[in-house]
């Protein structure tokens, strides 16, 4: 579940060379309370400049690991490597890394200009050098002419990003963002999550970025780490984790996904056959990490956009009924009843679409190229 594998290149002068060593390194890190592990046995690498997320639903373990890069709580075990020191006895003040949170911590009594600026009080910069930074950082969001507001004159987008200003004029290796855009409304936390990303290439920084929200992590990331009961699922890129999950834990939270059992009836180097209730037998192609022998359980996954469905019966197809439907504008999902209804079946049809709960019957079918083989 680690980053990529350093890729080698060669120089213009014929030697080998290795790419960059990874920013920030996890080994085996621990963390428990209570008699109860929040983080059980983490390791990832994030690398220079990169957009990282982690992702998991509340109570998973995703801030008790920010927190413990950032310096707040140590260890019970493992280590915390950042551009190549070991800095896992460190506090957070001998870090390379600042930290934004979802309250904003921004101080009320103090203008915007000043918030800004009050990081760099431990600095000791000339008065000219603080002047410039936090002008550069008015700038970099947008908030140019703004220094002498208020907090209370500010949205809360505005808020958010003096609190990202703030962080950032002190030119951290590392930002660690923990769920920052949870408090905003829908509209502006789409707005933010562009410009946090333009942001974040401007300065060339890398972002560790907690989130629950699925679509948020999906948008944003150059990689994922999801996480589930103080466990690293699956680390990888967002096309990676939405088409090939590797499990039914990661493909369950990342988008929606049916699945169906099934039983491995013959496999060969190009296929494998799986019977599946009410569809019949399914030629699914094989991928490299495919090792299902017959007679193996397999679930059979496959997105709602993948399914195929027809007002007419075709070969391999079940009988389905509607039994809800939800408008998005963009598209409308709808919930089926196939075969004896025990298997909730999501499926998606386009906004134009004329179809009601309890219309006439329809039949959806797994086109192969579509389904995922889990184990069960």
């Amino acid at each position: 579940m680690d980053a990529p594998p350093r890729h080698a290149t060669r120089s213009t002068g014929g030697d080998l060379n290795m790419s960059p060593p990874p920013l920030l390194e996890i080994r085996n890190v621990a963390k428990g309370f209570k008699g109860r592990l929040a983080v059980d046995d983490a390791g990832f690498t994030i690398a220079r400049g990169e957009f990282f997320s982690l992702l998991g639903p509340s109570g998973c373990g995703k801030t008790t690991l920010l927190r413990l890069i950032g310096g707040f709580i140590p260890p019970d075990s493992g280590t915390i490597h950042i551009d190549g020191e070991d800095v896992t006895t460190h506090p957070p003040e001998k870090r390379p890394v600042n930290t934004v949170f979802q309250s904003y911590a921004i101080f009320p009594h103090l203008n915007v200009a000043e918030n800004i600026a009050y990081g760099l009080r431990s600095e000791r910069l000339a008065a000219t050098e603080r002047e410039r930074r936090v002008t550069e950082a008015l700038h970099l969001i947008s908030l140019s002419g703004y220094g002498r507001r208020r907090p209370h004159e500010l949205s809360g987008g505005e808020r958010q990003r003096v609190a990202l200003a703030r962080a950032l004029v002190k030119r951290p290796k590392l930002l660690l963002l923990d769920e920052p855009l949870g408090a905003l409304d829908k509209h502006l936390r789409e707005n933010m999550q562009t410009e946090l990303r333009q942001i974040q290439r401007e300065v060339g920084i890398a972002f560790l970025f907690v989130t629950h929200d699925q679509e948020e992590a999906l948008a944003m990331s150059d990689r994922i780490a999801v996480m589930q009961r103080g466990r690293l699922l699956q680390v990888a890129d967002p096309k990676t984790l939405y088409e090939s999950p590797n499990s039914r834990a990661v493909a369950s939270f990342i988008g929606t996904m049916n699945f169906f059992p099934g039983l491995v009836i013959e496999s060969d180097g190009t296929r494998v056959i799986i019977e599946v209730p009410d569809f019949g037998r399914l030629h699914v192609p094989k991928t490299g990490s495919d090792s299902f022998g017959p007679g193996a359980v397999v679930t059979a996954a496959i997105r709602p956009e993948k399914l195929v469905l027809s007002p007419m019966p075709t070969r391999g197809s079940a009988t389905a009924r509607i039994e809800s439907t939800q408008y998005f504008g963009d598209r409308i999902l709808i919930k089926l009843a196939v075969g004896d209804g025990k298997i909730p079946v999501t499926a998606m049809l386009a906004p134009d679409a004329n179809t009601q709960p309890g219309s006439d019957a329809l039949y959806v079918s797994l086109p192969a190229s579509g389904v995922l083989l889990l184990p069960d």
